[in-house]
């Protein structure tokens, strides 16, 4: 942030939008989950598949957050790094019954992580273990072990259970980045 920047945040001008990548496999609750935030009059009553990205802007604690809602079908992930550079964070959701898919999950967010633009970069991760109300669904604990958590170094990541339909969980993780993002600021 340059000088100019901070003097308007500190004198109440200007706040920063922060870009937040949502990205995760279709089906993942992604949309769902970004419906939950939204005020009751912006709703929606029916969520379809994301086809190429949906974009949100919702203010969650004075934190702008400009949201970036990614398809999760497979055709559409290579789309995923067209947004890694001006990305502040990344929220990667996980449908925590769907066990037949924690490989291809594990797979995908390795391939985030490991990427020339996500690499070296000093962003947060957020996963949301979305689901969490469905029989079966895996705990925080077995989606850090699936998923893999230990190998993401050099990063500030944490792993919340969600359930996108009653909100439950949504706003502790929410929290969680909004603190990071005051802190990037």
């Amino acid at each position: 942030m340059g000088l100019l920047e901070k003097i308007e945040s500190l004198l109440g001008g200007r706040k920063k939008d922060f870009n937040i990548l949502v990205i995760g496999l279709d089906n993942s609750g992604k949309s769902t989950i970004l419906n939950n935030l939204k005020t009751k009059d912006t709703k929606v009553a029916t969520i379809n598949p994301t086809v190429g990205f949906n974009q949100e802007k919702i203010n969650f604690q004075s934190v702008n957050f400009n949201f970036f809602d990614m398809s999760g079908q497979s055709r559409y992930r290579s789309l995923w790094e067209h947004y890694y550079k001006e990305s502040n964070a990344i929220i990667f959701v996980i449908d925590s019954s769907d066990r037949m898919r924690f490989v291809v999950s594990n797979e995908e967010l390795a391939d985030v992580v490991n990427h020339a633009e996500i690499k070296n970069k000093d962003i947060p991760l957020l996963i949301l273990a979305n689901k969490k109300d469905v029989k079966g669904a895996a705990s925080e604990n077995e989606i850090k072990n699936e998923l893999e958590i230990n190998r993401i170094k050099g990063r500030n990541c944490k792993v919340y259970s969600t359930n996108g339909l009653s909100g439950e969980g949504i706003n502790e993780a929410l929290e969680w980045l909004a603190s990071e993002m005051k802190n990037l600021a």
